[in-house]
């Protein structure tokens, strides 16, 4: 009877914890209802001219922080800024204040402050942050930070 119940239990158990995976976005990352308090790393800037994907994903990385504070990095340059959300998958950008060294040949510094200004909304999809740009001109594509 006691073996039976602890079966019973481990299957329970067993259960809860399969419904609790299927609730996340692939690669255990859950896919959040805000942006406050998130943080990501580019993947890559897709544009109608194609694709160009971050080499080193880690030198590229935004903060969404409370009050509508926005920490980046773009490769070689820091920055802060403001951002708001006017409702699901609304964000405007307010004036982005960056360091000015010079980065490295291939760096994607220049395209990034280029497209930052033309964002006009968001969207969560497979636990990743697409930023879409005005006239649907492209995305620019992040996962969440480590």
């Amino acid at each position: 009877m006691k073996t039976a119940l602890h079966l019973r239990v481990a299957a329970l158990a067993a259960s809860a914890a399969l419904v609790a995976c299927a609730a996340h976005a692939p690669g255990g990352a859950s896919t959040p209802t805000s942006l406050e308090g998130t943080s990501w790393r580019l993947v890559q800037i897709n544009l109608i001219n194609g694709a160009r994907p971050a080499i080193e994903r880690s030198r590229y990385t935004i903060g969404f922080g409370a009050e509508g504070v926005l920490n980046v990095r773009f490769d070689c340059n820091r920055g802060r800024g403001s951002w708001k959300s006017g409702g699901a998958g609304q964000l405007e950008f307010g004036p982005l204040a960056l360091t000015r060294a010079m980065c490295p040949v291939g760096s994607l510094h220049d395209e990034l402050v280029r497209q930052w200004p033309g964002v006009r909304s968001y969207q969560f999809k497979d636990g990743r942050l697409f930023l879409m740009l005005m006239d649907d001109s492209g995305t620019i594509e992040f996962e969440p930070s480590p």
